[in-house]
């Protein structure tokens, strides 16, 4: 006899549906508002924004692609429309020839100043004006330790890549 197939049960499927939700919610209302102040994708955002906490104000590529949880293809592709506008640069990895490293420029320092006052106001009128500051407590001790969980896996960047089909159909190595 075949095991069940797994289900959650209605506390868990509903909390998982407001998870979803919210998220989605919020990630709209981040990517409209930093469009409209900074022409920044979120994804764009997050990279200048990891950069310029960062106290060198550079990061390797393959650890800023962990970070933002985003494709390594995809990262370069969004570090050279930034590397275009002149929010940042890439150079060569001082310790890792084989890595690049990218750095927040001047410009990129003050695109993150123009668009964070609204981004930071729409954060905390969508995500944390509805709830107590024992709330907000409250959250982040249950998320900690499911992001916790969810990063003890090794990064993407971490993975073995899939091995290209040779023209024969065998896997190359």
């Amino acid at each position: 006899m075949p095991d069940p197939t797994p289900s959650l049960d209605p506390a868990q499927l509903g909390a998982y549906f407001s998870l979803i939700e919210v998220t989605s919610l919020l990630r709209h209302a981040v990517e409209q508002q930093l469009r409209e102040a900074g022409d920044l994708s979120y994804v764009q955002f997050q990279l200048l924004a990891r950069l310029g906490d960062s106290s060198t104000g550079s990061e390797r590529m393959t650890d800023l692609a962990d970070g933002v949880v985003y494709s390594r293809s995809g990262l370069t592709y969004q570090a050279g429309l930034l590397e275009k506008a002149g929010l940042l640069t890439r150079a060569p990895s001082p310790d890792d020839e084989r890595s690049t490293t990218v750095t927040i420029t001047q410009a990129g320092r003050e695109r993150l100043r123009r668009v964070f006052p609204g981004h930071v106001e729409l954060v905390a009128g969508l995500l944390f004006a509805p709830l107590s500051s024992q709330d907000v407590t409250t959250l982040a001790a249950l998320l900690r330790p499911v992001r916790d969980h969810m990063r003890a896996a090794p990064p993407r960047s971490a993975a073995p890549r899939r091995k290209k089909a040779a023209p024969d159909g065998t896997r190359s190595t």
